[in-house]
């Protein structure tokens, strides 16, 4: 297959542990000894699963391979993950019309340098809910070094959304989401394992896969019936179900917004059944994309382009990064770490007031974190897919 190489280690790395069986619990309990911290209500702890990290025998085992055998692993590695995804409502909340116990809800997602397929910002942030405020946010610059293969986007890009779940666990574990948005497919997938569902499975969280392009799987077409059907979708909250041949619901089209006339496609990713997922995507929009993920894809966007400032590198200026939530200076309690990074701390969470990009940071690829809940301290903020 074109595209596809697999001759270095480097390549094969991004395979990351996948065909290991791994079962890795991430630092809550000992972060929370360390600071002293109890749990925010509702906080789920994380387990990572098979796949969370990168590294591992299967990776080894890759170098060398050839296209057609890596295929052949990652076909099998869907066909395992796959049988672990849960369709239904698991948590309380879902139940609930207003989705009374949902405090918080994650985005992620991974933009590209323009010119450059192989360098990308994997961003996370998490809002509070329903304000839909941003409470903290991680972005870090990456190197993607696998291919993109259609059908298999996961193997190329979820290894940096789980490290970036991973940092929040152990850095702010009151703020790990309840839900995530995934820009991308869930079971409405050519093997029914989208990238929503293969982010659901390592961090064990719900998750509902959003494209904005309908994945003509089963039998599904954007043709004119499909065209029809969305002229039907007279307000925000509308949908229909998307059937495909075999006669199973993949997901639904959902018009997000009064104001947006293109709609979206959700489906399952883990952990939520489809009813739930179509309407907290509906309560998440205040645009036509739900708010968690317009705001990692701002916050990614915006990095990049601070990124190749620093480096000297010209980027194109994009309207959409001003309207990111950016935190203001707060007057009391700064101090200056060797990163080029201000921030604030109370006892409950470490508040990141204002992000100065260095070289020293750009260059080690530490990223930018910012946690912008603080209990103790108030600090006024101004507002502001692909084949899968």
């Amino acid at each position: 297959m074109a595209g596809c190489r697999s001759s270095s280690a480097a390549n094969a790395q991004l395979a990351s542990r996948h065909h290991t069986a791994v079962s890795k619990s991430l630092s809550k309990r000992r972060h929370d000894d360390d600071a002293g911290m109890a749990p925010a209500r509702g906080a789920p702890e994380v387990t990572l699963q098979e796949g969370a990290a990168p590294g591992s025998a299967m990776a080894r085992k890759a170098a060398g391979k050839a296209p057609e055998e890596i295929l052949l692993d990652w076909k099998r590695e869907q066909a395992l993950l796959k049988a672990r995804v849960v369709d239904q409502d698991t948590e309380a909340w879902q139940l609930d019309p207003a989705f009374s116990g949902l405090q918080r809800v994650g985005g992620v997602d991974v933009s590209f340098v323009k010119d450059d397929s192989g360098s990308a910002c994997a961003s996370l942030v998490v809002l509070s809910y329903p304000e839909l405020e941003v409470l903290y946010e991680d972005c870090r610059m990456v190197t993607l070094t696998a291919p993109y293969v259609s059908g298999f986007l996961a193997f190329r890009e979820v290894s940096f959304l789980v490290d970036a779940m991973q940092r929040l666990q152990e850095r702010e574990p009151c703020l790990m989401p309840q839900v995530l948005f995934v820009d991308g497919n869930g079971v409405l997938h050519h093997r029914g394992f989208g990238v929503a569902c293969h982010l659901g499975v390592l961090t064990d969280l719900p998750c509902i896969g959003v494209a904005k392009k309908l994945l003509q799987v089963d039998g599904l077409e954007n043709n004119a019936l499909h065209k029809e059907k969305i002229q039907l979708l007279k307000a925000g909250g509308d949908s229909f179900p998307l059937m495909g041949g075999s006669g199973t619901v993949l997901g639904r089209a959902l018009r997000s917004h009064d104001h947006s006339t293109k709609p979206l496609y959700v489906s399952v990713g883990h952990k939520i059944s489809l009813e739930a997922a179509v309407r907290l995507t509906h309560s998440c929009c205040k645009f036509r994309i739900p708010e968690p993920v317009r705001q990692a894809d701002i916050r990614s966007r915006d990095y990049i382009r601070r990124t190749q400032e620093v480096q000297g590198v010209p980027a194109p200026q994009s309207g959409r990064s001003k309207e990111a939530q950016r935190p203001k200076a707060c007057p009391q309690g700064v101090s200056e770490e060797p990163a080029g990074t201000m921030f604030i701390e109370d006892r409950h969470c470490m508040l990141l007031g204002v992000y100065i990009p260095s070289a020293w940071d750009t260059f080690s690829h530490t990223g930018n974190t910012r946690c912008l809940r603080n209990t103790a301290i108030k600090c006024r903020r101004r507002s502001t897919h692909r084949d899968l």
